[in-house]
């Protein structure tokens, strides 16, 4: 009679043709684990966006936050803080983004009373390359399709807006969590790693530092692409340059937009006004000098902080966001500087000369 193997036989053993053993439970529970991370990877995924401005806002806010914590407790303290980062953070964005809204609606108005009145003789008398264009196509029917075109954007907008309320919310929902229990977290980080725990600490420290430097770059730029555009407003006598300056600061922070979503329609209206030179200007001003602002100047910043080189800046943004979508911002970039950091670990773990340095 075949005799089952003993507990103390465990694990089982085959062996390659080489001679070298493979324990099959070790692989099984190995494959197992590989399986679940991915599953809960998966879980995760819709909610990556929340999680991670979560993290970047308690990285940020840290440092207030330790002194409500010596004052106030952990579960106190949390809950101010989160209710003090909301005011800082969402109030400039949500009264940016109601004046934006409001000057998007005040122009199309605009357009659609002018599709109502049809006084074109008048308009076309005004702008002579308009009734050249007109002859060539229906300039009623383009105008009447724009307006129609910036009535669906608008609530596409306004579903999407929706979609960002729920992420903010969950954000900040997190963002209690991660400021009270942050020790808690960052021993289970350490505990589970597979690093070492100095490796670790490393990771953790280099993350810390990517999001520092991706956040204050990113604020810098936005102060310089504000204060360019808002000068150009002034010289051009548009009303409320401050404001505008403003907007735009705001603009160049949100990751896809930016602020073309202000000197563009500046550019047009000036056009439309046959102000020519000016919109020459701004059209120059904008695309060249506030452009380049966010275009070379925030690799080279950022990089120059991440200690990565400016070209791999520029692809861990980009690629970051189309990836990840806005939180991509951040991942991209952590993704970059812990891989350069990871292959450190084993270049080290390698060599027995480095192990010593």
């Amino acid at each position: 009679m075949m005799q089952l193997p003993k507990a103390e036989d465990a694990p089982a053993r085959e062996t390659f043709a080489a001679g070298q053993p493979i324990d099959m439970f070790l692989l099984a529970r190995l494959g197992f684990t590989v399986i679940f991370v991915i599953i809960t990877a998966l879980v995760t995924e819709p909610y990556l966006a929340s999680l991670t401005w979560a993290l970047v806002l308690a990285v940020v806010f840290i440092r207030p936050h330790r002194w409500l914590e010596a004052r106030l407790g952990a579960t106190a303290a949390a809950a101010v803080s989160v209710f003090l980062i909301a005011a800082i953070v969402v109030a400039p964005l949500f009264f940016v983004s109601q004046r934006l809204v409001n000057e998007a609606l005040a122009g199309l108005a605009y357009i659609q009373a002018a599709i109502g009145e049809a006084n074109w003789s008048a308009f076309l008398d005004a702008h002579p390359w308009l009734r050249r264009m007109g002859n060539q196509m229906d300039l009623r029917e383009i105008i009447a399709s724009f307006g129609q075109f910036l009535t669906t954007i608008g609530a596409t907008l306004l579903r999407q807006s929706t979609g960002q309320a729920f992420t903010i919310l969950l954000a900040f929902y997190m963002l209690f969590f991660f400021l009270r229990d942050r020790r808690a977290g960052l021993e289970a980080l350490v505990r589970y790693s597979p690093f070492s725990d100095i490796e670790t600490g490393k990771l953790l420290i280099r993350a810390r530092d990517t999001i520092h430097a991706i956040i204050y770059g990113t604020l810098a730029i936005a102060a310089l692409q504000g204060a360019l555009g808002g000068f150009m407003f002034w010289v051009l006598n548009f009303p409320s340059p401050l404001f505008w300056a403003l907007v735009m600061g705001v603009l160049s922070i949100v990751p896809v937009l930016g602020s073309f979503v202000v000197w563009i329609p500046a550019t047009i209206f000036l056009a439309l006004e046959d102000r020519w030179g000016e919109a020459l200007a701004l059209g120059i001003w904008g695309s060249v000098v506030i452009s380049t602002a966010d275009n070379l100047l925030r690799p080279l910043l950022v990089g120059e902080s991440l200690r990565l080189h400016t070209a791999s800046t520029f692809v861990a943004m980009l690629g970051g966001l189309q990836l990840f979508g806005s939180s991509g911002l951040i991942l991209g970039p952590i993704a970059f500087t812990w891989t350069t950091l990871m292959l450190e670990f084993w270049r080290r773990r390698l060599d027995p000369e480095l192990q010593t340095k």
